[in-house]
């Protein structure tokens, strides 16, 4: 069966950052299992805040009043089979052109309310089925307990987008990615190959296996050298 993914990267850094190092590798095993990608740099396209009016609940059932280019986006997202939600860690949340891109999301639901399975209300969906998400981030500090709110916020994703989330990835020790030291080559190169199998593993099982998670999860480096360096780096005037 064909799969469509469809990354949405909320990147200010557009296709320079961390992120798009991460989303990169992911598609790459994607792509070599048989789905075909396409990946968005948010930050090339025009996204309005949110200005709750609610019009795309009463007056025009679906759509946004604002004309730019969420309402090609919206549609490109409903065509994919998975979307990858992918953003740096800003302020222990997302970034804030990622944070319009889901405000702006409001007319893929309904007004009225529905009880969900966690005995907490929603809205109710306006479409039958919606893509399942991957969700990744990275972030510059050395521990990987820093996506906490992050994760959180992907917990409140499945229950009000009643959204399949089938995969997390967070990438502490962001920085190290885009790096050029030598040291570091064999370690990036070895990450990538983990996150080109579970590209793979996502398209044909819907999952990223327990022990491939547990590598994807561990430090490129120690946390007490990522610190020093780190610490180091900034004194020096980077």
């Amino acid at each position: 069966m064909h799969m469509k993914v469809t990354v949405f990267n909320g990147s200010p850094k557009d296709d320079r950052g961390n992120t798009h190092v991460i989303v990169s590798a992911l598609l790459e095993g994607m792509e070599k299992s048989g789905a075909s990608t396409e990946n968005v740099l948010l930050a090339r396209k025009k996204i309005g805040h949110c200005i709750g009016c609610f019009t795309c609940w009463t007056k025009t059932p679906g759509r946004c009043v604002l004309k730019d280019d969420m309402e090609e986006l919206l549609k490109k997202y409903m065509a994919s089979d998975i979307v990858i939600m992918a953003s740096p860690l800003y302020v222990d949340h997302v970034t804030g052109i990622m944070k319009d891109f889901m405000d702006r999301s409001l007319p893929l639901a309904c007004p009225q309310f529905e009880m969900g399975d966690a005995g907490q209300t929603r809205h109710v969906s306006r479409y039958e089925k919606y893509p399942s998400i991957v969700w990744v981030s990275n972030c510059g500090f050395p521990e990987k307990d820093q996506f906490a709110v992050l994760q959180l916020v992907c917990e409140r994703d499945i229950r009000n987008n009643k959204a399949e989330v089938i995969a997390q990835i967070y990438r502490s020790q962001g920085p190290l990615l885009t790096s050029d030291t030598p040291e570091l080559k064999p370690i990036l190169e070895r990450y990538k190959g983990l996150l080109r199998q579970a590209g793979a593993e996502i398209v044909l099982k819907r999952k990223i296996p327990v022990d491939l998670q547990a590598e994807l999860d561990k430090p490129l480096i120690p946390e007490e050298e990522y610190s020093r360096k780190a610490n180091g780096s900034w004194n020096s005037g980077r």
